[in-house]
């Protein structure tokens, strides 16, 4: 049903504008100072709006942080169909996939720590977390050439669970290597999971 116009909007606008509003200061919160320092008070505070219109959009704090999370998730899978799209070979595939995800959580830290650092210490999002997990290992899966499905299925799990660590210790400033390293490092990991699969 569409709502009322005013100024130039109509209120179902203003809502998801809103909401927009709130999604971004969880993110900010979120993936800046950590589980902790969000609030349905800290996030009304940093998006300049009123409890009130947080609950037009959220149940609570956790539906909130989770809503983040799905949409940072998303954001990321975007990246890595898109990245693999139009690569004619496996090498191709693997630096472009590694590049595209290094260029989201690096490019912009928030999001590396929503998708990687929160799930392990926000109970809102650990099952969501171990949600997310298998699609990312699907998306693996899918691009390695060698081995049964099982074989592919073990692989790709082993594979992002790997990279999820290396990106976590570069995001959480344990592993101090240029990103180029990185990057290049990463692309090995994919390349060689190719010939685990047999």
């Amino acid at each position: 049903m569409p709502g009322r116009t005013w100024a130039g909007t109509t209120l179902d606008d203003r809502r998801a504008l809103r909401r927009e509003q709130l999604l971004e200061a969880g993110l900010d919160l979120l993936g800046s100072e950590g589980s902790t320092a969000v609030s349905v008070r800290a996030v009304c505070r940093h998006a300049k709006l009123t409890e009130r219109y947080f609950y037009e959009s959220f149940a609570d704090r956790e539906e909130l942080v989770a809503a983040v999370y799905e949409h940072v998730g998303e954001q990321a899978r975007q990246v890595l169909l898109d990245a693999v799209r139009d690569a004619p070979s496996t090498a191709e595939r693997a630096e472009n996939a590694v590049k595209a995800f290094a260029g989201l959580i690096v490019d912009d830290p928030r999001k590396g720590r929503v998708l990687l650092l929160a799930p392990l210490t926000d109970p809102a999002l650990t099952r969501k977390g171990l949600h997310l997990l298998p699609a990312f290992a699907a998306l693996v899966g899918e691009q390695l050439s060698r081995g049964d499905e099982t074989e592919r299925r073990l692989v790709s799990i082993g594979l992002v669970g790997a990279l999820s660590n290396v990106f976590i210790a570069y995001l959480d400033g344990t592993l101090p290597v240029s990103r180029e390293r990185l990057v290049a490092h990463c692309v090995r990991l994919v390349l060689g999971a190719d010939d685990l699969a047999h």
